[in-house]
């Protein structure tokens, strides 16, 4: 690649999927964002209210498929009892990422929640989606009508309410981290495992009612208790789904995923605007936690410039990101021409 003047570049940098923004981003302008509030109080009020909220649906759900018999409530109790134990493990991420840095994790332990996450994907997987396709199957192989299914209803009712309003909660959560971002482009760009994980799970449990309440009432209407095995599965193939979107996405964050490219626009902006700086290059990100970055910014500095001059720029620049972005816990500023910058990072498109 050919480096071209700072004003060419911004114009015609390529496209690229890599995490590091290329050279181009150190010349995009960035309007100023607002300091990122920290996401772990939110967080654990959605994680509670969803603990909570499940835990009832559970039991109620459990008592119902004893007395009517009913596969697809069975189902819908296994789900709500995956959930009850996912919000547990969420809560104990939480507790384990607030821990402090020390000398063995320099930088917190905010991956600790991406890894629980993970955990929670694999069990939404396996004892869910698995029990629920599971007990479908057997109620096709061995269709029974179901007792009192005025219970049914009564209890997807209730459910629905419940699941609804721990749905809120995190649709609340969720929506005052997005910011102007569409909904798509914020799930997709989502740092808060949690909140992210709760959302996901209330949205395939408000769907999983309603496939049970239609199970339910075409074997009453038609009078073949098979439709009642068939939701029984339609909602294991949901957890399923939604597993596998969900590790997906905490896969990437616990391998290390940039931050949002705005972040990263903005460590530029504030380098470009200070006096000693001739030209911000690029920056490295990734991140470390929900509230955790880790940044390496490339710059040139203006060559007339003394050791002592450039010292105090660079606390110039680590205090006005820290000011405007407390989320990144470091920075680590390095002397480079753009020649350099570009060759370097050359080399790491030419790794991946």
């Amino acid at each position: 690649m050919i480096f071209r003047p700072a004003r060419e570049q911004a114009l015609h940098a390529p496209a690229t999927t890599m995490a590091p923004a290329p050279p181009a981003s150190a010349h995009v302008p960035a309007p100023r964002m607002q300091p990122m509030a920290k996401t772990s109080g939110s967080s654990r009020k959605v994680v509670l209210a969803a603990l909570f909220g499940n835990g009832a649906i559970a039991v109620t759900k459990f008592i119902a498929a004893a007395i009517t018999g009913s596969s697809a409530m069975l189902s819908e109790g296994v789900h709500s009892l995956v959930d009850t134990c996912n919000e547990l493990l969420l809560l104990y991420g939480l507790k384990r990422a607030s821990k402090p840095a020390d000398e063995t994790h320099p930088y917190g332990y905010g991956r600790e929640l991406y890894f629980w996450s993970f955990i929670v994907a694999l069990l939404v997987f396996a004892l869910g989606g698995s029990v629920s396709i599971y007990q479908g199957i057997h109620h096709l192989q061995h269709p029974e009508p179901m007792d009192r299914p005025l219970v049914n209803y009564a209890v997807f009712g209730a459910s629905l309410v419940f699941e609804g309003y721990t749905w809120w909660v995190a649709v609340k959560a969720f929506r005052a981290t997005k910011g102007d971002q569409g909904w798509f482009e914020a799930f997709k760009s989502s740092k808060d495992a949690s909140t992210l994980t709760v959302l996901l799970e209330d949205s395939a449990a408000l769907i999983g009612l309603m496939l049970g309440l239609v199970g339910i009432t075409l074997a009453l209407v038609l009078e073949d208790p098979r439709f009642d095995g068939y939701a029984s599965i339609g909602i294991g193939l949901l957890l399923v789904a939604t597993a596998t979107l969900l590790a997906r996405e905490t896969k990437a964050l616990l391998l290390g995923e940039s931050a949002h490219p705005r972040l990263r626009a903005a460590i530029i902006r504030i380098a470009n605007d200070d006096h000693d700086v001739r030209c911000a290059n690029g920056v490295l990100t990734t991140q470390m936690g929900p509230d955790s970055v880790v940044a390496a910014l490339s710059v040139e500095f203006e060559d007339a410039l003394t050791t002592p001059q450039v010292e105090r720029c660079i606390n110039r620049l680590e205090t006005t990101v820290r000011a405007e972005h407390p989320e990144v816990v470091a920075l680590f500023v390095k002397p480079q021409t753009p020649q350099a910058w570009q060759a370097h990072y050359e080399a790491l498109a030419g790794e991946s």
